[in-house]
C-alpha cells in the first residue's frame, strides 16, 4: 500500500507539471491557428498514438454499456474543460489564466461536500474564502485595469469542469488501463473540437510549418498524453483531493512559461494571487489527510 501510495504522489506531481506546459499551445495562435484546431491536433495525435501502446500491449478496445457511458461522460468533461482553458489564454496571460484554474482542487472539495455529504469544515470554509480573494487580486492588474470578464467565467468553468471530471474518475473506478480509459476520452476531445471548429466557422486547419507540428506533438505527448495516464494512478491510489498539494506546481510552471517564453510580467498581485490560491489548496489537501488518519 505505501508503494502504491509513493507511486500516485510522484504521478499527481508529473501530472501537475505536464499539465502545467498548455501554455505552450498558445503559440500556435500566432500562426492563425484556433483553439478548437490546436486541440484537434494535439487530442488526435495523443490519440493515436494511445492506440498504437495499447494494441502493441495487446489490450482490447471492448468496453461494457455502462463503462462506455462513463467514458462518455469523462470524454465531455475533458473537452470542455479544456476548450475553455485554451479559448481563455487568448483574453488573458496564460500564467494568470492557469493559476485561476487551480482553484480545481477547492471546487472539488466544495462539490463533495455539496453533494456527496461530506462535511463542510472550518477548513474548507477558509479554502474557499481565500480563493476568492486570490481570484480578485488577479482580476484587478497593477495598471488599475481588470482581466477579461469573459477569459475569468472560461477558466472558472474549465476549473468546475476538471474538478467534476477528477472526481467522476475517482468515484467511477473503471476497471481498465489509464491508456484504455483515455483511448476513449481522447476520442470525444479530438471529435468534438474538430465539430466546433467546423460549426463555428473556423474551418479545417492544418499545422503550417515543422515548428508548428513539433508544438502539437510536445501538446499531444506532455500535456495530454503523460499527465492524463498519470493523473488516472494519482486519483486511483491518493484519491481526488489530496493529489491537490502535488498540483501546486501546475500552475506555478505555467507561470514559469508565461515569463520566461510569452514575457509576461510577474506583478505584486500574481504573486500574492498564487499565494493565496496556493494556501487554500494546501489546507484542503491537509484537511482531507487528516480525515482519512
Amino acid at each position: 500500500m505505501k508503494n502504491k501510495k509513493l507511486f500516485g504522489t510522484l504521478c499527481g506531481i508529473g501530472a501537475a507539471i505536464c499539465y502545467g506546459t498548455n501554455p505552450i499551445g498558445a503559440q500556435l495562435y500566432a500562426e492563425g491557428m484556433t483553439p478548437p484546431n490546436v486541440l484537434f491536433w494535439r487530442f488526435s495525435l495523443a490519440w493515436a498514438i494511445i492506440a498504437v501502446v495499447m494494441l502493441f500491449r495487446k489490450e482490447s478496445f471492448k468496453v461494457t454499456r455502462q463503462e462506455f457511458a462513463t467514458l462518455s461522460a469523462l470524454g465531455i468533461l475533458f473537452l470542455a474543460s479544456s476548450l475553455t482553458l485554451y479559448v481563455s489564454f487568448k483574453l488573458m496571460d496564460v500564467g494568470v489564466a492557469s493559476t485561476i484554474l487551480f482553484v480545481y482542487p477547492v471546487l472539488t472539495a466544495a462539490i463533495m461536500a455539496l453533494f456527496f455529504k461530506e462535511k463542510i469544515t472550518i477548513a474548507t470554509a477558509i479554502s474557499i474564502f481565500l480563493s476568492f480573494i486570490g481570484v480578485m487580486l488577479l482580476y484587478w492588474n497593477p495598471q488599475g485595469g481588470t482581466l477579461s470578464s469573459a477569459g475569468i467565467a472560461l477558466v472558472l468553468i474549465s476549473a468546475l469542469t476538471y474538478a467534476i471530471y477528477i472526481i467522476l474518475m475517482n468515484r467511477a473506478k473503471l476497471p481498465m488501463s489509464s491508456f484504455k480509459i483515455n483511448f476513449y476520452v481522447l476520442i470525444y476531445c479530438a471529435l468534438g473540437n474538430l465539430a466546433i471548429a467546423l460549426a463555428g466557422g473556423d474551418g479545417f486547419q492544418l499545422p503550417a510549418t515543422l515548428y508548428s507540428w513539433l508544438h502539437v506533438a510536445w501538446l499531444a505527448v506532455v500535456p495530454a498524453i503523460l499527465a492524463l495516464v498519470m493523473m488516472v494512478y494519482a486519483a486511483k491510489y491518493i484519491g481526488s483531493t489530496p493529489t491537490a498539494i502535488m498540483g501546486a506546481l501546475e500552475p506555478l510552471t505555467a507561470v514559469l512559461i508565461g515569463i520566461f517564453l510569452f514575457g509576461e510580467t510577474f506583478s505584486a498581485n500574481l504573486a500574492i494571487g498564487i499565494l493565496l490560491i496556493f494556501s487554500a489548496v494546501i489546507i484542503i489537501a491537509l484537511q482531507s489527510n487528516k480525515t482519512k488518519q
